[in-house]
């Protein structure tokens, strides 16, 4: 007589997956680029002299734009994390 064997328990596919999917790795880095291109933006306008002011400083690039795309690739970020591909 054989001796019944406890069988393994058959694993879910579902816990085998890895949290993070080759798109999702995709997406993340998009949003990196994304905010790294905001704060490249953001940099400059400075003076070459101290006692001059210099306006652009305040550009609509500077002041409007980079601060959209960092925010809008933070963003982007939490999306990449949070969306479940099969």
């Amino acid at each position: 007589m054989k001796k019944n064997q406890p069988k393994m328990p058959e694993q879910n596919n579902e816990n085998n997956r890895m949290p993070l999917t080759r798109r999702n790795y995709i997406l993340l880095v998009i949003g990196f680029a994304v905010i790294l291109l905001g704060f490249v933006l953001m940099t400059g306008g400075g003076s070459e002299n101290p006692d001059e002011f210099n306006y652009a400083m305040f550009s609509w690039r500077r002041i409007t734009l980079a601060p959209i795309l960092v925010i809008g690739g933070f963003a982007f970020e939490i999306y990449a994390i949070l969306k479940r591909y099969e």
